[in-house]
Formats: structure tokens, C-alpha cells, sequence
């Protein structure tokens, strides 16, 4: 198999394990060779190296013995010819000069699969790209790894840059701090504030990055004022909600909460199947309905672990140049789908619970004592004390609670109802099922 080959099926599975901007900024400026069994990879300078091995290099190695192929090493070269940002190639559509940062044009919402779990924040996204600064300023997504959050906010961009009106910028938490320590450094910093200060929609990606570090916070914060009173549109998201980032300066906590906080869970079976068929119908290819059953019945955590496994069975297929069975899915993806058989969390009981009895996450938390609230709570400590290895101190920490008494309280009033009510009892298997389904 020649270098181009493999590298593209290693970019291929990297666009399911990384975001847009690290694609765009580590992995597309690459320009692979094969020589003894080494690949090779050539990039623009010592500092590329540093991060390219930081951000990729242990996923680049995994995805070589994914592929059957684990004779090949990596190592790297500099050549000062490459340009750090390639020139987009005329097959592909021209760039967008009202986009300041790596958009993905293949993440829009024509693409997106909706279900349960995520028809709220489409349809926020939705109404932002609408009407950008007009309502939900700012929209704030919080969700696990791999869910959709990034696929959403890059297509509100997408949406937004056809117009070619509103002039976006695009960044991680972690770019946007970077460039701020450089201009700092630079003596730079005027220049820094005038250009994010000047956009119509400033997105930033994991805004989580910027917990603990004072300056960062400080100068989003200023931004983010200057943005907002001039009704230009913020798009945040995060792995936490706004509550959950402990160290953040409270101002900006108050202010991520001035808009519209959004939720987004890992999919539901039915939604799994749906994109599962969705990807393969636009990747061209044929699988039967029993080896999507298995995928979306065991890889349950997030999209990103459902597609990058598709991709690896369907590499191993063309490699092999075998067709795709049960047999060969199986056998070649063995080890995902048994890390996805794992222990079931407090969160995800949290989580599901919550979503079961139509209740926010945060109010397992809370100190609200209305039934309707409550109840729920005392049943997701019941199910963390059966189907967790945690203490009941540990249980309560998570519940927030001061001592282990109300665990144990809880624990034994629903176990009470449970013997005593038989449909009862049927409901909470049915809560069981569900969280070890995902």
C-alpha cells in the first residue's frame, strides 16, 4: 500500500476522533512518504513536531495497528516549503473570507441526525444561524465528547457564511488562549481585542480550556461584554454546564447563563441506527441491518466512537478486500465493542434518570424538595447504591449531600416500594435496561 493510501485512511478515522480546528491546523498540512517501513511526515518546523506528537501522534499509532498495519513507524522531517495553512484545492469549494478559523463544510444541518437527545440544541442552532444576536446570545452547548456539539456550531457557520453578511470567527478555548499569551508576549494585545471585538459571531469551542487561567478569563470577558451590547452573537460550548466549571470567575459564569443553556446527550439506540445509515448511504458502501444492530447496540457512549468504528470495519474491509460480515466486524472490532461494555457511572444514572422523569441533570443535586424532583433524585441514588461499586459517602459527594444518611435513606425507601409494587418494581427494570443499553 503506498503512503498516500494510508495516510488517508489515518485522516479518515482522525475526523472522527478530532475537532475541525485540530484537523485543520495539525494534520492537513502534513505531507506524508514512505521509505523502509518508516512514515514519514513532513511538516513546516520543530514546533509543528512538538505538537503534532502532543495532540496525535499515540491516535496516529493506534489507528496503524487498527488497520493490521503495525511493521509501519512514524517520524518526522521538517521542510520549510510547507505553508502552514495549504492553499484548498480547486476541486473543493473556494474558502470563506468572512471565516476567520477552520470550519468543517461537511458538518451542516442538512447531515445532522436529530433525535430525543438532541432535538433542543438543533433546534437552538437552528434559530441562531437564523438570526445571529436576536435571540440565545450567547448559545451555550454543554455535552460529553463526541456528541455533536461541534457538528452543530460549525453548521451555524456553514449556514451563516453563505450569506457572506456576518464576518465569524472560529477558535478552541485552548487557540484563543494561546493567541492571547502570543500577543501578550508580542506586545500585541491592542491588535488581539480590536479583531474579536470586530466580529458578528465569535464561536469558541471548549471554553472549559480557559478554567483557571486569570488572564484569559479577563480579557473573554471584556469581549465577551463588548459583543453582547452590541448584539453581535456568542456561540459557546463546553464539556460542563456553566455550574459544573469550578474555577471560573463568576461574572463570566453569570454571563454564559444570560442566553440559552443547552443540553445534549448521548444518543438514544434509535438515533444511533439512524446516523449509522446515514454515514453508510453517504460513504457509498452496503452493511446489513444486523451489523448496524450490533454497533449501535454496543458502542453507546457517543457519535464519535459509533463512526470511528464504522470506519475502521470498513478500512479492514478494503484492506482485506474481504466483504463487510458479522464475522469480520466481530472478530476486527473485538476490543471496542467490549470497552464499550462498561461500568455503569453515577453520572449516566444521573443523566438518565433525569431524562426519564423529565427533570434538569442539575436538580440530582439540588436541595429542591418538591416531589416531582425529589422522587427522581431519591431513585437515581437508589440505582447508583445497586448498580455502582461506590460508597455510600461516595454516592453522596456526587449527590452533594453532607453525609451518607440520605443515600441510605433514599436506598431503602425505593427498595420498600419496589417489594411492595410490583409495577413499580417493572419501572425500575425498565430504568436498568435503559442505562446499560446507554
Amino acid at each position: 500500500m503506498d503512503h498516500q493510501k494510508i495516510w488517508d485512511l489515518i485522516k479518515l478515522q482522525l475526523t472522527t476522533e478530532l475537532p475541525p480546528a485540530k484537523m485543520g491546523a495539525w494534520i492537513e498540512p502534513v505531507s506524508p512518504s514512505l521509505e523502509n517501513n518508516i512514515l514519514w511526515l513532513a511538516v513546516p518546523s520543530q514546533f509543528f513536531i512538538d505538537g503534532l506528537k502532543n495532540d496525535c501522534e499515540e491516535k496516529i499509532i493506534q489507528i496503524l495497528l487498527s488497520i493490521g498495519l503495525k511493521d509501519i513507524k512514524i517520524d518526522y522531517r521538517i521542510d520549510n516549503s510547507i505553508t502552514l495553512f495549504p492553499t484548498t484545492p480547486a476541486s473543493k469549494p473556494p474558502i470563506k473570507h468572512n471565516i476567520d478559523g477552520f470550519i468543517d463544510e461537511r458538518f451542516t444541518f442538512g447531515n445532522f441526525v436529530v433525535g430525543p437527545s438532541n432535538e433542543f440544541c438543533h433546534a437552538a442552532s437552528m434559530a441562531v444561524a437564523e438570526q445571529p444576536g436576536a435571540q440565545y446570545n450567547p448559545l451555550y452547548i454543554h455535552g460529553g465528547v463526541g456528541l455533536g456539539k461541534t457538528h452543530l456550531i460549525n453548521a451555524i457557520a456553514n449556514q451563516l457564511s453563505l450569506s457572506g453578511n456576518y464576518k465569524i470567527a472560529y477558535r478552541t478555548g485552548e487557540h484563543f488562549t494561546n493567541e492571547l499569551i502570543d500577543s501578550i508576549r508580542t506586545q500585541k494585545t491592542a491588535a488581539f481585542r480590536n479583531k474579536y471585538r470586530k466580529v458578528d459571531v465569535l464561536i469558541i469551542d471548549d471554553i472549559q480550556f480557559i478554567e483557571g487561567k486569570q488572564s484569559t478569563q479577563e480579557e473573554f470577558f471584556h469581549t465577551f461584554d463588548a459583543l453582547h451590547k452590541a448584539k453581535k452573537q456568542i456561540i459557546l460550548t463546553s464539556d460542563r454546564d456553566p455550574s459544573a466549571i469550578k474555577h471560573l470567575a463568576e461574572r463570566l459564569r453569570s454571563r454564559f447563563n444570560w442566553g440559552l443553556v443547552a443540553d445534549i446527550q448521548p444518543p438514544k439506540f434509535e438515533t444511533r441506527m439512524a446516523i449509522l445509515k446515514s454515514k453508510i448511504a453517504l460513504a457509498g458502501i452496503e452493511i446489513d441491518e444486523d451489523i448496524c444492530f450490533l454497533l449501535a447496540s454496543k458502542i453507546t457512549s457517543n457519535v464519535r466512537e459509533l463512526e470511528g468504528a464504522l470506519t475502521r470495519l470498513t478500512a479492514y474491509a478494503k484492506l482485506s478486500r474481504r466483504p463487510i460480515t458479522m464475522e469480520l466486524a466481530q472478530d476486527k472490532l473485538r476490543d471496542q465493542l467490549q470497552l464499550q461494555a462498561k461500568v455503569i457511572t453515577i453520572e449516566n444514572i444521573q443523566k438518565h434518570v433525569a431524562n426519564y422523569y423529565n427533570i434538569r441533570i442539575k436538580d440530582m443535586r439540588s436541595k429542591v424538595r418538591k416531589r416531582n424532583i425529589a422522587y427522581p433524585r431519591q431513585i437515581a441514588m437508589y440505582l447508583s447504591k445497586e448498580l455502582t461499586k461506590m460508597s455510600m459517602p461516595e454516592i453522596a459527594d456526587e449527590f452533594e449531600k453532607k453525609d451518607h444518611t440520605t443515600i441510605l435513606y433514599a436506598h431503602r425507601k425505593i427498595q420498600k416500594e419496589c417489594l411492595e409494587k410490583p409495577d413499580f418494581q417493572q419501572e425500575m427494570q425498565r430504568l436498568i435496561k435503559l442505562l446499560k443499553q446507554g
